[in-house]
């Protein structure tokens, strides 16, 4: 039988933002399934809940345990590229960015991914980590088999071509959020390397309302960040191109995406934090720092974004055709109240696909997200926001802020039932439960 060493825990694990902070009784940081599963065996015997952790990239307490704490670091790596297929099986702790790379060095791609590539697959798709899209967005949409460790150690495999069980194990654990199990392995479709045309172009708030369903329509890809107390956005298109390559420059590049995205806006956001009254006079400075710029290149150098400046974020998922009437309800609460917001509200768009829990599920949507900056009181905006999100029946990112339980997002999901009794199933015992799971999902 496979043994995984474990350690007693001489420390704390906390996220990226640093609003969550555990002290877990045990770690283990497998390299393999087998190891996986004799540590999840290992933990059961003891009495401990189970938990995996990513890179910490969620905002919400969706992997905190006091428990047995499963790391990623060794369970990393492509383990097996089928051409034929279109698809690639990889080890549930790869960072994105290794994934990224590694199928680039191969002519291949993913269709679609978020902005960060700093998180694992598992964390990443477990949550419900999207893009922005006409036609595809999700991670978890693009995932074609997975492999998951249960309650009882045993390995089970998803996928669409299997017995009944596993066809319904790759439906509903697709995303999971660390429910039904630890996953081991996820299996994406891939396709061969294509360009991407960015065109990024600042435009007034006004006019991206009113043009909102036709920069959605026209473009594959579509997403825009609104500067609060200031009239201003800065949008981007992406769309496939035939080429030839024209990446962002050296030196261009590193002025936008690092001195100013990052190492100004750092400073902005210090000073904002310090003295709230400043932060208007530095929205309308920041909302003019960054040019039009056009530039193509290879999806993940298109889609992904350094993000050094810390937050906590909130984002919810609104029927696409609320979105003009939510981001104007949304604009009308910050300029009546007395909040000072630093950070942009980020738009972006997702088609409606089939995975149970996703935000997108049955609907074509759209994402909008607040942010503070790490260290800042975000409380009162956060519920500001919750409400009008709310009055439009939105969906709550999983691994972001938010006060939702189950209750409320039962009702907002045609399949929670489906979800839970799967989750009734393979983990009785709750040895994955944790207090966020409780509320979100219930006892």
């Amino acid at each position: 039988m496979t043994a995984v060493r474990t350690t007693r825990s001489s420390g704390t694990w906390h996220n990226w933002a640093g609003n969550v902070t555990v002290r877990p009784a045990r770690s283990a940081a497998p390299a393999d399934t087998g190891e996986l599963a004799a540590a999840v065996r290992a933990a059961v015997a003891a009495g401990l809940p189970v938990k995996a952790v990513g890179t910490g990239h969620s905002f919400t307490e969706v992997a905190a345990t006091d428990g047995m704490l499963i790391r990623p670091e060794r369970m990393t790596g492509i383990l097996g590229l089928d051409r034929a297929a279109g698809t690639v099986t990889v080890a549930a702790g790869t960072p994105l960015r290794v994934l990224n790379e590694t199928l680039s060095a191969h002519g291949l791609s993913l269709t679609n991914m978020g902005d960060v590539m700093a998180q694992t697959v598992a964390g990443a798709t477990s949550t419900g980590t999207h893009g922005t899209g006409r036609d595809t967005a999700s991670l978890a949409a693009q995932i074609k088999g997975l492999e998951l460790v249960t309650a009882d150690g045993s390995v089970l495999r998803g996928r669409a071509d299997g017995s009944p069980e596993e066809a319904a194990l790759l439906d509903l654990g697709r995303l999971g959020l660390g429910a039904l199990g630890v996953l081991a392995s996820v299996t994406f479709a891939v396709e061969p390397e294509f360009l991407l045309t960015a065109r990024e172009e600042p435009m007034a708030f006004d006019r991206v309302i009113e043009d909102f369903d036709r920069l959605a329509t026209e473009n594959e890809h579509f997403e825009f960040y609104w500067f609060p107390h200031t009239g201003r956005c800065n949008t981007k298109r992406n769309n496939r191109s035939a080429g030839p390559a024209d990446p962002v420059g050296r030196v261009s590049g590193w002025v936008e995406d690092e001195l100013l995205s990052n190492g100004v806006f750092q400073a902005a956001c210090s000073l904002g934090r310090r003295v709230p009254a400043t932060i208007p006079g530095i929205a309308k400075l920041s909302s003019r720092a960054l040019s039009a710029r056009t530039y193509t290149d290879i999806p993940y150098k298109v889609f992904t974004s350094p993000r050094r400046v810390r937050f906590v974020e909130m984002e919810y998922a609104v029927p696409r055709e609320a979105a003009t009437e939510v981001l104007r309800e949304l604009r009308a609460m910050v300029e009546a109240s007395d909040f000072r917001i630093s950070f942009p509200v980020e738009v972006r768009l997702a088609p409606a696909d089939d995975v149970p829990l996703s935000t997108a599920y049955g609907r074509d949507s759209a994402y909008i997200a607040v942010h503070m900056y790490r260290g800042t009181p975000y409380q009162a905006y956060f519920s500001a926001v919750e409400r009008i999100m709310t009055a439009h029946q939105g969906r709550p990112h999983w691994g972001k802020l938010h006060s939702r339980d189950a209750e409320y997002l039962a009702g907002v999901y045609p399949r929670f039932a489906d979800f839970t009794a799967l989750r009734d199933r393979l983990d009785p015992d709750r040895v994955f439960g944790n207090d966020y799971l409780r509320r979100v999902l219930g006892a």
